[in-house]
């Protein structure tokens, strides 16, 4: 069964993710239980402008076999259409080295015990150098190939070095495994050392920081070619919004012109109390009409989808695949059974009163077939936090101890748990899962998943 798997992203940030077949649909659903001391209601925190400002979505083709396009490549021709063909596999294996490193990177980093760090960063040493030395194995000898080629492999052995670099700069000291560090610091000036050889930058570019950083986004944009897709967001509501903002403005005219008409026939000439009136009537008017706008769209808008993403190829303007996306501030009562059951697991000084937020994706995959070596389509989501923060009360407290007969205090921070609901409907079945966020002012401090059955703390 295709599973969304969710993780931590950044600091303030998660980010989900799963693969879909060719013609599968899928939906995805997320219940935000939000405590009511971090003041984030429908009065605060719209929906509208956190979906624009936090929450990203994400579509490229994907692969199990990563040395399925090196294999591809190894007989290649040099006809056009093959030429595509080529670029296509190298882009894939060299995108998915590079997310499966990053990948690799923070979850190592999250490591803090040199014990557990330096093995696991010399694991990660040999098998970056097991991939990079396939990707070098067969070096096109058509020009216009080969320069696909170099600009890849000029990225990629960029990215490796720099993401090792922030593995030595950001990871536990420890002068007991000095080997294991020499090994990452031998593999860096590796890569550096072959990229000289390799002619593939000049040493103007290499001297200033900026212009060798811009060149390498340049380059990883060149290898997201036919893999990442072009995404276009259209806004559901425009036209609705717009019959909505009419219908109370006609509605509201057609009030103030039968008051207005009835106190003209009251006044058989213009007074200085019948101006009053027109102006207070008006007035009223203009006080009133967003107040009751607002009400009768969200009346309306309730339960509807708010936009649609359509995720187009690279390569030509087929749409590969599209979301539709709905999120609304939503009451107790409009929860699914399976979600409450669920919830209902905690323990009862957890069940605390909480504003709730539902984010729904209902995802298609339009075409019957992918381009040779393609494999699945992988979406992600990345929802950034940065918004709630902003509630968050500030200060911290202190703990007091008492060491024999010694008071001694410790400086402790303020915490916030928000209990997500993760339900994930395809073709074979329901993913059904609770996960606890735990943040502070500056970071998601710790994402667990609290498995059936078993309470939290």
């Amino acid at each position: 069964m295709s599973r969304a798997q969710l993780s931590q992203d950044e600091n303030l940030s998660f980010k989900i993710h799963y693969q879909l077949l060719p013609k599968e649909t899928c939906q995805l659903d997320l219940y935000f239980s939000i405590p009511t001391d971090m003041g984030i209601n429908e009065n605060t925190l719209n929906e509208v402008d956190f979906f624009n400002a936090n929450i990203e979505s994400h579509s490229a083709y994907y692969s199990e076999q990563l040395h399925l396009p090196l294999v591809h490549s190894r007989f290649i021709s040099q006809s056009k259409g093959q030429k595509t063909g080529y670029r296509l596999n190298l882009n894939l294996f060299c995108y998915q080295i590079k997310i499966a490193l990053d990948s690799d990177v923070k979850a190592t980093l999250q490591l803090k015990e040199p014990e557990e760090f330096f093995p696991a960063a010399a694991m990660l040493v040999e098998q970056t150098d097991r991939l990079l030395k396939k990707l070098r194995r067969y070096t096109p000898p058509d020009n216009k190939l080969k320069s696909y080629f170099q600009n890849a492999d000029n990225y990629l052995s960029w990215h490796t070095e720099q993401a090792f670099l922030k593995l030595l700069a950001n990871g536990p000291k420890s002068s007991e495994f000095s080997d294991e560090r020499a090994v990452l610091i031998e593999f860096c000036q590796q890569e550096n050392q072959y990229r000289t050889e390799q002619t593939y930058n000049s040493q103007v570019t290499l001297d200033d920081p900026n212009r060798i950083t811009n060149k390498m986004k340049l380059l990883a944009r060149l290898i997201e070619y036919g893999v990442v897709f072009k995404k276009q967001t259209i806004d559901l509501t425009i036209n609705l919004r717009r019959l909505v903002k009419g219908l109370v403005t006609g509605v509201i005219m057609a009030f103030v012109m039968f008051i207005v008409l009835n106190a003209r026939s009251n006044f058989q000439e213009v007074t200085i109390a019948l101006i009053a009136l027109l102006g207070a009537i008006y007035g009223l008017r203009e006080t009133f009409k967003e107040d009751l706008t607002q009400w009768a769209w969200r009346i309306i808008q309730k339960g509807r989808p708010k936009w649609r993403n359509k995720f187009k190829s690279s390569v030509g303007d087929d749409i590969i695949c599209s979301q539709t996306i709905w999120l609304e501030h939503i009451r107790k009562k409009d929860l699914p059974k399976d979600v409450v059951k669920i919830l209902k697991q905690r323990r009862q000084q957890n069940k605390q009163a909480a504003n709730l937020m539902h984010f729904c994706s209902k995802n298609q995959v339009n075409i019957s077939e992918f381009l040779p070596g393609y494999d699945e389509v992988q979406q992600r989501f990345t929802f950034n936090m940065a918004s709630f923060v902003r509630y968050l009360k500030k200060g911290a407290g202190k703990l007091y101890t008492l060491d024999g007969q010694k008071v001694s205090k410790k400086s402790v921070e303020r915490r916030y748990q928000i209990n997500l609901v993760l339900r994930f409907t395809s073709e074979q079945g329901t993913q059904l899962e609770r996960y606890k966020l735990t943040m502070n002012r500056s970071e998601i401090v710790a994402i667990e998943l609290m498995e059936e059955g078993l309470e939290d703390d």
